[in-house]
């Protein structure tokens, strides 16, 4: 089946059918587009965004700065563009599909903070969490960068709460847990291990984090009252 749809593509391509010619070339676009902010991406969490320039891009991808602004208006737009489509998908994939469902939520939580950390690990090239930096390098000088980053971290945000709260309707945690402060909480310290374990002995660092958030987890569920 694949193969007569690729056949009837170049056929019709080598017909001079104009909507196919169109299509070829916003595939061939987003493809170069792709590209761009995926090696954009790679440079700014390795460099950071103000020690990484356009020509560091360029040179990196062999293009010129006709064809960058032929895409993009400016540095700012082709990072909020790689907010946008890269970051913002990366921080779903990791920390926000994993914890979605009816399962305990507190279970969820812990594998989806395992799996992100153990990759660090034996992530060679780790620079901390890639949200995190940016959040602290843009920080006083540049809102709109800023407000695009914050949307990320809301996103987050709202499904860590959304999760803690079906968490305490199906009975796994206390009724009376402040599902906001604990999101805020679990934030603030996925923020924080990240950073640290850029340093020496990161898996050591990974362990002591996890135990001690299972032994917070146990702090949150129901209380049972005995009769």
């Amino acid at each position: 089946m694949r193969t007569e749809i690729v056949k009837f593509f170049v056929q019709t391509k080598q017909s001079g059918n104009p909507n196919l010619e169109i299509m070829d070339k916003n595939l061939k676009r987003m493809a170069t587009m792709h590209n761009m902010q995926t090696t954009g991406l790679e440079l700014f969490y390795t460099k950071g965004y103000y020690n990484t320039s356009i020509d560091d891009i360029l040179k990196r991808l062999s293009l010129s700065k006709g064809a960058f602004y032929y895409h993009f208006d400016s540095k700012e737009d082709f990072f909020i563009q790689i907010v946008q489509n890269l970051l913002a998908r990366k921080v779903y994939s990791t920390l926000i599909e994993p914890i979605e469902g009816h399962k305990n939520p507190l279970d969820l939580i812990t594998n989806c903070f395992e799996d992100a950390l153990e990759t660090a690990v034996h992530n060679e090239m780790d620079f901390g969490c890639i949200l995190s930096n940016f959040l602290t390098e843009f920080q006083g000088k540049n809102e709109n960068i800023m407000k695009h980053l914050n949307d990320v971290v809301a996103i987050w945000e709202v499904n860590l709460v959304s999760t803690l709260q079906k968490g305490k309707f199906n009975g796994y945690i206390d009724r009376h847990v402040d599902c906001e402060a604990v999101a805020t909480y679990l934030m603030s310290a996925y923020f924080g291990i990240r950073t640290l374990m850029v340093g020496a002995a990161p898996s050591a660092k990974k362990y002591r984090f996890m135990s001690q958030l299972k032994q917070y987890f146990r702090s949150l569920h129901p209380i049972t009252v005995s009769a």
